[in-house]
């Protein structure tokens, strides 16, 4: 379908790096749209609610269900920016039937592990590539989409810091790391070159160019399953390590260190939503040094 190829190559051009996840939910709604003998321009609720009902019926977690309609609404807006269609449909019919679970007072919290915790899942990774994926996510809090979007151009060895691709969930892009953490990106960095499929991408895989985030999922919960932090067959949180317990473990560890609520927000990338946050301005170099005195220390 022209449609969908003009879309995808919309992604591209835009540095989206989860095309492959915009394939498969946005081709299968296309595809649930055909066989109504339906195109995408004229779907309407009783088509929404016919997919949700079919990612449904797949037991599919609440993350998934709204992985799923965030594609859906990143295609609309296309389609409105394009003038095919007058407004997007997806935001309205998410907030009716997707509400936020994270406001869930009884949602189970997501595994926490401790520093020494953390310091034995890095340590237990001997290959270079795997081993800087894991520092980055735990040293950064970096999300999972923003790593595979990183380009060799985007690190900064000398100076310990990155600079991520624009996203729409992040107001600040810089962001440093430590000693250990630059130590373990230089060995990576020594060998990279060997790897058949470097090219821009700071971390290739061995099948393309570029790692999908499914990939990072799989690096880091095989490691973590192999120190005993994660069991891949229960449905618990407290059981499972996946990459946004990385996140979850540097926000943590930098607040019960000391850190400064505000900072450890420019770290994540939040945005300041007081109307006299617009008069607060946070130096970079101020993070800097707070990140250098709080980041818990690996050993590794």
């Amino acid at each position: 379908m022209t449609l969908l190829s003009d879309f995808f190559q919309d992604l591209e051009l835009r540095n989206i790096s989860r095309t492959q996840i915009y394939i498969s939910y946005v081709g299968e709604f296309c595809q649930l749209l055909q066989d109504r003998s339906k195109t995408p321009e004229q779907a309407d609720k009783t088509d929404l609610r016919a997919y949700l009902q079919l990612l449904k019926n797949r037991n599919l977690k609440q993350s998934s269900l709204s992985r799923a309609f965030s594609c859906l609404s990143q295609f609309y807006a296309y389609l409105v920016d394009e003038d095919l269609i007058a407004s997007n449909p997806i935001p309205p019919f998410r907030k009716r039937y997707l509400r936020s679970y994270k406001n869930d007072s009884s949602t189970e919290p997501r595994q926490l592990i401790s520093v020494e915790q953390a310091a034995m899942l890095v340590n237990a990774i001997l290959s270079a590539r795997d081993r800087a994926i894991v520092m980055l996510l735990l040293k950064t809090g970096m999300r999972r989409g923003e790593l595979v979007a990183l380009d060799l151009a985007d690190i900064d060895l000398p100076d310990m810091s990155l600079m991520l691709k624009p996203t729409a969930k992040r107001s600040n892009r810089q962001l440093f790391f430590d000693n250990e953490t630059a130590r373990v990106l230089k060995a990576w960095l020594d060998v990279r070159d060997n790897w058949r499929r470097a090219d821009a991408a700071l971390f290739p895989s061995t099948k393309s160019n570029r790692a999908n985030p499914m990939q990072i999922d799989w690096i880091v919960e095989r490691y973590a399953q192999m120190v005993g932090l994660h069991d891949p067959t229960s449905k618990s949180l407290q059981r499972r390590f996946t990459p946004h317990c990385c996140r979850h473990w540097l926000v943590t560890h930098l607040l019960r260190a000391g850190m400064s609520r505000d900072h450890v927000k420019w770290i994540r990338g939040d945005a300041m939503k007081e109307s006299i946050d617009i008069y607060y301005h946070i130096d970079p170099k101020d993070v800097r040094q707070a990140y250098l005195a709080y980041i818990p220390q690996l050993g590794v």
